[in-house]
């Protein structure tokens, strides 16, 4: 066998290099670069080792299926994201923002589990024990069947697992946990690729189901080696505004359900309450027609959600007048306040400061918005309202036509359901033609409504 050589290695691509260097060269990663002993030369080959009669190969109908059931964890959001819930044996990692709610919902999603007869063992390892108890006190989340332990040594968490026997892991979170196996500060790759695959070797061999919490880095990915995501068997990204309570569960990788669903949640000052219908989340509660708002049915996922997106157009004097924009993109109204002064006749945008806005914190990312964010626009500029019952939804083109957006016969139901009859989409066929028939139909709103008050 060739005699070893000092190397270096980076723990994310697996480049190679003589001298250590502290930023990556092929994927530009910082600190990802370590000492290991690589073998060069021939190695000798391995000899083959016969399986036992429980690993042998069996052909693929004969394999049982009963083990890789859903089970419900009581929280029909997470269960949406999950697929039906959690199955025996994987490994799910939940991320996000800190303080973002992570460990309230982990802890609510125990006790749920914990109700349900299974035995839940909750490992902290950034939280004491008493911490956690003063939480789950506030929040409900006390049951006889929830376990509770504070440890940051891998050794120690494997030792828990065997003294509790649980059916669920939650470790919270696997970058504090360390292992005295592998050199280096908890959160560094080594440690977070030791500990990650330990526990995923455990969850696999004792059809124990684990969760994990990662922390995130400043551009929002998961800390960590990218093997983590590889590791694991779902990976969830856990989204929200500080600002306000609404938080959304988001599916990143599903190894047993889709990846399109969209669990809703919102902050409560006795935890985390799921959102089973948000229709009025993202609406305003004024009753009186207001000029510059316009409705539009955004798509979460499968979840087809109606957003009011509010506009506002006031004269400025100033040489350059102003485009603040909150929760859409502003490049996208750049475009569409363009389309509207070339194709719809508003020439006198650009002598106007125009605000555009959402209702509830919720970002539209998706060009279906366009058309509304088009008539909120037209309607605040002519000052005139756009009625309650109206909805809109299609992208624009540079050309001022309305294009199709995906899954439109579901935002179309969802509209209808919701009390719009008058929906405006790629029938209209222009910006221009949409337009006009959003004021038409506020001014025969507004005459409705003075005939029913005369």
């Amino acid at each position: 066998m060739a005699r070893p050589t000092s190397a270096f290695r980076c723990t994310e691509c697996g480049w190679t290099t003589a001298k250590w260097a502290g930023r990556c060269a092929e994927c530009q990663q910082w600190g990802t670069v370590i000492d290991v002993a690589e073998q060069t030369g021939i190695v000798r080959s391995l000899q083959s080792i016969a399986p036992s009669a429980s690993r042998a190969a069996r052909p693929i109908a004969e394999i049982q299926t009963e083990d890789a059931a859903h089970r419900a964890t009581g929280i029909g959001e997470f269960d949406r994201v999950l697929g039906g819930g959690i199955v025996a044996g994987a490994a799910i990692l939940l991320s996000g923002e800190p303080g973002v709610g992570k460990s309230t919902l982990l802890l609510e999603v125990s006790a749920r589990v914990a109700a349900t007869g299974r035995r839940v063992l909750y490992v902290s390892a950034e939280e004491s024990t008493a911490q956690v108890r003063l939480r789950a006190g506030r929040t409900g989340a006390l049951h006889d069947e929830l376990y509770l332990a504070a440890e940051t040594d891998l050794a120690t968490i494997l030792g828990q697992i065997d003294q509790v026997a649980p059916d669920l892991l939650v470790v919270d979170s696997v970058q504090t946990v360390s292992s005295s196996l592998s050199d280096g500060l908890p959160g560094q790759p080594s440690q977070v690729r030791e500990v990650a695959s330990t526990l995923i070797r455990v969850a696999k061999e004792r059809q124990l189901a684990v969760l994990l919490v990662g922390h995130v880095t400043k551009d929002g990915t998961i800390a960590g080696p990218r093997l983590l995501e590889h590791l694991v068997d779902v990976v969830c990204q856990f989204e929200g505004d500080r600002q306000t309570a609404l938080r959304f569960v988001r599916a990143l990788k599903n190894r047993f359900g889709p990846t399109d669903e969209v669990g809703c949640f919102e902050m409560t000052g006795d935890g985390i309450a799921e959102v089973p219908d948000p229709s009025g989340l993202f609406l305003s509660r004024s009753r009186n027609a207001v000029s510059g708002t316009c409705v539009t049915v955004a798509l979460e996922g499968r979840r087809a959600l109606p957003v009011e997106v509010q506009a506002l157009v006031v004269t400025t004097k100033a040489p350059q007048p102003r485009r603040v924009v909150n929760g859409v993109d502003p490049s996208r109204v750049a475009m569409i306040i363009a389309v509207l002064e070339r194709r719809a006749g508003l020439k006198q945008l650009g002598e106007h400061d125009v605000y555009v806005s959402t209702v509830g914190g919720v970002r539209l990312a998706e060009p279906g918005a366009d058309l509304a964010i088009a008539v909120a626009i037209a309607s605040a500029m002519r000052d005139r309202a756009v009625p309650h019952e109206l909805a809109a939804f299609g992208e624009i083109s540079l050309a001022g036509e309305v294009r199709p957006v995906t899954s439109a016969r579901q935002r179309g139901s969802e509209a209808r359901r919701l009390g719009y009859t008058t929906i405006l989409d790629v029938e209209a066929g222009t910006v221009h033609a949409a337009v006009e028939r959003a004021m038409i139909a506020g001014v025969s709103s507004r005459e409705r409504e003075l005939d029913a008050a005369f």
